[in-house]
């Protein structure tokens, strides 16, 4: 019988997340997962002293990087320089990047929400009542700002990115394992985000969020194409969370988790043997 992988799992589970709990998914992921894999769970802090001893690195709810950006430059670092895999792979186009590339995808023409971050460019953005204010660095809407047109002028670029306040009916998101679609989850409520509710998505959202999917050329991981729906119809993409996207898998049916349980599992599985360690 072969020996059992060792996994890493990097997960905060003392961060307090606005209407989620990191703790619990984290726990019941690693409770199924331990049927396949021999388990430690550890803090992003602990990971690079750690990971020497694993086979794999998992990251999944382990809070913004931006509360401790030197730490995890410096894990990225040596986590190539060592050789060690690390799942999501570190060449993640998304989020794990930073927010560049929703300037790159405005600028390629993508269903994206309107993205500038030079006042040269201020003439590309649409008419709207506000306009929202965001670090380049940010996460979970930390230095989120709105400012009206007007003031649009005034703002210290270089390091903020500024978008249209859009009158969106709901945000939807769609949850991927490698390139395999597994379920997707709205919020009704614009004012609401995280209460989300399991939402039945046709050929054309999946052909939206596929466009992201291909775009962002992850071959193993676990990826979440955020969006909202436009009151005339139109997604247009929110985020590309590619670095530790939360799942919300206590508000999908069982049947749903088991399936994404099993698609990880594999991805895993596939992912190790398609990577051998230097």
């Amino acid at each position: 019988m072969p020996d059992r992988r060792r996994v890493l799992f990097v997960t905060d589970l003392a961060y307090q997340a606005r209407g989620r709990r990191y703790c619990d998914e984290d726990i019941f992921l690693t409770s199924r997962l331990r049927n396949d894999f021999d388990i430690a769970l550890c803090h992003p802090l602990d990971a690079a002293a750690l990971m020497d001893a694993f086979d794999v690195v998992v990251v999944r709810n382990s809070g913004p990087v931006l509360h401790y950006q030197k730490e995890y430059d410096a894990f990225r670092e040596q986590a190539t320089a060592r050789g060690t895999r690390i799942y999501n792979p570190l060449s993640g186009r998304g989020d794990m990047a930073g927010k560049q590339y929703l300037l790159d995808l405005t600028a390629a023409g993508y269903p994206v929400i309107p993205t500038i971050d030079r006042p040269e460019d201020l003439h590309l953005l649409p008419e709207a009542g506000q306009y929202a204010v965001k670090p380049k660095a940010g996460a979970d809407s930390i230095g989120l700002t709105f400012v009206p047109r007007e003031q649009l002028g005034d703002l210290a670029y270089g390091d903020i990115l500024v978008q249209p306040r859009i009158d969106f009916l709901y945000e939807v998101s769609f949850y991927y394992v490698d390139d395999a679609f597994q379920y997707a989850l709205h919020a009704p409520d614009p004012e609401r985000r995280w209460v989300l509710e399991p939402y039945e998505p046709t050929d054309a959202d999946l052909a939206f969020a596929r466009r992201f999917i291909d775009w962002n050329t992850l071959d193993h991981g676990i990826q979440r194409v955020d969006a909202c729906r436009t009151r005339e119809g139109e997604l247009l993409l929110v985020e590309l969370e590619d670095l530790n996207p939360y799942l919300s898998l206590d508000l999908v049916s069982d049947r749903t988790r088991d399936s994404f349980v099993a698609s990880m599992t594999a991805s895993l599985h596939r992912f190790l043997d398609s990577q051998p360690r230097n």
